[in-house]
């Protein structure tokens, strides 16, 4: 990571992103991001995760924030309610107390000639071909016990829509970051 978060900003994005998901269960206004500094008023890129004993809920993020961190937190703490995978099965408001928040915060992207040689469990990656993309974080790899080649594979496949063997196309873009992961 360029630069780590204190166990304060931490706390702070993990609280802002707690009361961005209460808010959009509840239907009511965004809470404010005020008084950022420091690593907090940065743009970074960042995820907010879901679940609920451990079945996702939502996960959504970016990689080019227009905004500061604790904002971008905030917007990707209610987005990941409105997860479309979980589209015709909500998160509801007897669930709130259920749910674990996982906040990750991104290094910038840096492309990468040789996928294959990204470090399983340190090394996210953004696979890009056209106008398809898709995106793991790096525990994802780990989770699922797959070698660096795997990793590639199934992002290709399940999260892009492309052939398992895109990433080795001269025309697809391999994008690895770092994260920085965290929760309540």
């Amino acid at each position: 990571m360029d630069q780590s978060l204190s166990k304060e900003d931490r706390a702070k994005l993990v609280a802002l992103a707690r009361e961005a998901v209460t808010a959009a269960v509840e239907t009511q206004p965004e809470p404010k991001a005020d008084d950022l500094a420091g690593v907090l008023s940065e743009q970074r890129g960042c995820f907010v995760t879901l679940t609920n004993q451990g079945r996702l809920r939502g996960c959504i993020g970016t990689f080019q924030p227009q905004k500061p961190l604790g904002q971008m937190i905030i917007e990707m703490g209610t987005a990941a309610t409105k997860d479309p995978r979980f589209v015709f099965d909500p998160i509801t408001h007897a669930e709130l107390g259920q749910l674990k928040i996982e906040v990750s915060v991104l290094t910038p992207l840096k492309e990468t000639a040789q996928p294959e040689k990204l470090e399983v469990g340190r090394h996210g990656i953004y696979i890009v071909h056209g106008f398809q993309s898709g995106c793991f974080l790096p525990e994802v790899a780990t989770d699922w016990s797959w070698d660096a080649q795997e990793f590639l594979s199934q992002c290709c496949r399940s999260k892009a829509g492309l052939p398992e063997d895109a990433w080795k196309k001269p025309d697809t873009k391999v994008y690895l970051f770092e994260s920085e992961k965290f929760c309540e």
